[in-house]
């Protein structure tokens, strides 16, 4: 119980807690808490080694999400979750490790503090892709990390699939820098909504203008709250609604000292529609029960197509602001475009046509040619799943494993003959998987669609290119808990939770999440990313 719904292991020297039990069973004796800390761990243990047999049985490849924590006394996390389609076609997600960082781990160690991790589950050679909070996560990292792991596991030549940054967490912070550049006019905005809020008789005032010059606005002026985005957006929208109230206070009343110009609230019209796009796409995102990697391609291209528009203002200010938050979405696109497009095609309502779609319009002259880059990237990849195929026919890949493993024989002079064969018996064989899959008509697009009960239908008809689509589709592109999709803060541990070992922290925050999958019915459920004892950076 305790572990389950994030109970503090002090709980059974409460008071009240006692007198509950014994009220319950008079003869029960409540263990002490230091039992109960080593009860926990056993838990901990048994659990592990459950999940460690799902996995080890699991015939897809392995994907991780890599995502930081922190504490009230400036402590930092690890937290490594492994996300993957079983056989059976449903997506999980399982929290591996939670790993306590002393002043010892520095950035440049964090690459071996996440490789030990994966040693100790065995899955170094499983690794598919691997998802971080933000694109200012240290390339170098990723680098080593790579190196490590890449001898074992076909992978495309750019290695785009491999690094994959977090949707939401980019989307935030590009959304925070429009935020903080545009900081003057919104506390002007604050202060005009205080000024309103100060009395009742400047709120009677302000309901009288309203009267006066028509405004029927049924909603309430709120401030936004400094740890929610989002509530700045609904700040703004409703005070545009009452600007003609606050333009007629700002012309007669010599009291309201907010005055906000017209070309202030153009600016605020502008950039509520800006925010507006961010808030509606960042809402889809954590509220998917089943996130597959196929569903995010559309949301972010729309992105890119507005803010290429928006870059375009006459306007000097609203211009700038823009280029400043494209900048920081180009270099996300220009990590993860290819694994979000890769992932796109494998939806069978999209294939390739939705990728014409979008990178005509925004490449342009250029489209075609960026549009083969990703079809020369997917068949890229096809053909090492072929050939890991061809392998496994002969008995020559590793058990459990969708790609092939490479000889560490140095004396192997031949570890290119399997590709050089595979690819000069191609055309002696019947289409391809892949090709087949592309030339077909697109499955008509419904609410009720299921892209992997499609795939899990579908296997037979393309052998290799499902084993390809399980291990795409299970790629988180994103990471952000429901509860934290528009916070201005990372996420923190409460403070008592803080204070444990760093084996009971791990301990209690894995074994939690594991037991939550298990008593669910249906998964991913609404506790997907429910990770315990925690709160939200004020």
């Amino acid at each position: 119980m305790i572990i389950l719904h994030g109970y503090p292991l002090t709980m059974v020297d409460h008071v009240g807690f006692k007198v509950f039990v014994k009220n319950l069973q008079p003869q029960f004796e409540v263990v002490p808490n230091n039992d109960i800390e080593i009860s926990c761990v056993e838990i901990y243990s048994r659990e592990k080694q459950k999940v460690f047999e799902m996995i080890s049985k699991l015939h897809g490849r392995i994907n991780l999400s890599v995502e930081m924590w922190s504490s009230p006394d400036n402590a930092d996390y690890l937290c490594l979750t492994a996300h993957y389609i079983d056989d059976d076609w449903k997506l999980h997600r399982k929290i591996l490790n939670f790993v306590t960082l002393d002043s010892s781990h520095t950035r440049d160690m964090l690459s071996e503090v996440i490789i030990k991790c994966l040693m100790s589950w065995e899955i170094e050679f499983k690794l598919f892709a691997m998802t971080f909070d933000d694109c200012s996560t240290d390339d170098d990292i990723v680098v080593r990390i790579k190196d490590r792991i890449s001898q074992s596991r076909p992978h495309l030549s750019n290695s785009q699939l491999f690094d994959v940054r977090s949707a939401a967490h980019v989307l935030n912070l590009i959304v925070q820098d429009a935020i903080e550049a545009f900081r003057g006019v919104i506390q002007k905005i604050q202060g005009s909504i205080r000024y309103v809020k100060t009395s009742q008789a400047n709120q009677g005032k302000f309901n009288d203008i309203c009267q006066h010059v028509g405004v029927n606005s049924q909603k309430n002026l709120v401030l936004d709250s400094p740890v929610q985005w989002n509530s700045t957006y609904f700040m703004l929208e409703t005070a545009l609604e009452y600007r003609a109230v606050f333009c007629h206070l700002r012309d007669h009343d010599h009291e309201y000292e907010s005055a906000i110009t017209d070309e202030e609230w153009d600016w605020t019209s502008s950039i509520t529609s800006y925010l507006k796009l961010f808030v509606e796409i960042t809402s889809i995102f954590p509220g998917n029960k089943c996130p597959t990697a196929n569903i995010y391609f559309p949301d972010i291209c729309d992105i890119h197509i507005q803010l290429i528009e928006w870059c375009k203002s006459p306007d000097s200010f609203l211009s700038s602001l823009a280029s400043k938050m494209k900048a920081k979405f180009d270099k996300y696109w220009s990590k993860c475009s290819l694994a979000l497009a890769v992932a796109a095609i494998l939806d069978p309502r999209f294939k390739m046509k939705l990728v014409e779609y979008y990178y005509s319009q925004i490449y342009g002259s250029t489209a075609l040619d960026r549009i083969k880059e990703v079809s020369d990237s997917i068949k890229e990849l096809f053909s090492a799943y072929s050939i890991c195929s061809t392998l496994v026919d002969e008995g020559s890949a590793a058990p459990g494993s969708s790609l092939p493993t490479t000889s560490n024989d140095s004396r192997d002079r031949l570890k290119g003959f399997d590709k050089f064969l595979h690819e000069t018996s191609q055309n002696q064989n019947s289409v391809s998987d892949l090709d087949k899959y592309l030339e077909e008509p697109v499955f008509p697009r419904n609410c009720d669609f299921s892209v992997l009960n499609w795939w899990k239908v579908h296997t037979p008809r393309y052998p290799i290119l499902s084993m390809m689509a399980r291990d795409v589709l299970g790629t988180p592109m994103s990471t952000v808990a429901p509860e934290s999709a528009f916070s201005c803060g990372g996420r923190v541990l409460e403070s008592c939770q803080s204070l444990l070992s760093a084996e009971t922290r791990q301990a209690l925050i894995c074994t939690r999440d594991w037991l939550q999958m298990e008593s669910d019915d249906i998964q991913p459920s609404s506790s997907y990313y429910a990770l315990p004892l925690c709160v939200e950076a004020s």
